[in-house]
């Protein structure tokens, strides 16, 4: 039987290069998402086409907290046990506080932490008991390396990675590993509305001489959620090109 994974923000970006990555592994992926795209549309005929049923894809508006109790019963009940969680779908707003309406920044709290923590809070419930499984959560580097403008998509980030090391003591007994991977900057849509200077002053920071790409983050992801990580839990694993070395 194949290991079922949900991915959170699995239409486009870094969580669909997580699925994609999934499926050619041999995992089941469960995409959950605002909306069908173009891009998720291809991957599911496509998966379709290869191993069928290895791709579903769930609408669901993630800032709807108060409905995420009945989705992870329905996703239970109809995809069996589910081995992974991984908590991609995020906010990535960029504003400098002092002109941040609150409103915009209680809309980032919620999507960016309060959601994944509800919805880590009933999966690992199902995980426990039905003998184990794996939580791995998208962080960035700016949760503990900072960024101007970025301070409250920091802030979230970094409440990720507390909430990975504390919980994967809470749930390890349960078989339940927990980890984070941390990204920085991407050669993606994270980097195209940069002008060259500010780009090309990123890719001097990194030790590399060059940014990570959405599949050097998924292939962490894929490790994290397989045989060779049976031991690690309640870290973080960076994923910058050097970064932050």
């Amino acid at each position: 039987m194949s290991r079922k994974v949900i991915v959170t923000g699995g239409s486009r970006g870094l969580g669909l290069g997580i699925v994609r990555r999934l499926l050619c592994d041999g995992y089941d992926a469960i995409a959950v998402a605002r909306q069908m795209n173009d891009q998720l549309s291809s991957t599911l005929e496509e998966a379709e086409r290869t191993r069928k049923g290895s791709l579903r894809f769930v609408p669901f508006d993630l800032a709807e907290v108060s409905e995420i109790p009945a989705l992870v019963k329905r996703i239970r009940r109809e995809a069996g046990p589910i081995h992974g969680l991984v908590n991609n779908a995020a906010l990535g707003t960029a504003a400098v506080l002092a002109l941040m309406p609150t409103v915009e920044i209680e809309r980032l709290i919620r999507l960016n932490t309060l959601s994944p923590i509800v919805l880590t809070k009933h999966v690992v419930r199902y995980m426990m008991a039905d003998g184990g499984g794996r939580v791995v959560n998208v962080a960035s580097i700016v949760g503990s390396t900072g960024y101007s403008g970025l301070s409250v998509y920091s802030a979230t980030k970094a409440s990720l990675i507390g909430f990975t090391r504390s919980l994967a003591r809470e749930v390890g007994k349960g078989r339940v590993n927990v980890n984070a991977v941390a990204p920085g900057f991407l050669d993606t849509e994270m980097t195209e509305g940069m002008d060259e200077a500010h780009r090309a002053k990123v890719v001097r920071r990194t030790a590399l001489g060059r940014l990570p790409e959405i599949d050097d983050v998924a292939r962490a992801v894929e490790f994290l959620l397989g045989a060779g990580a049976r031991s690690i839990t309640g870290t973080v694993l960076t994923v910058d090109a050097g970064s932050t070395a």
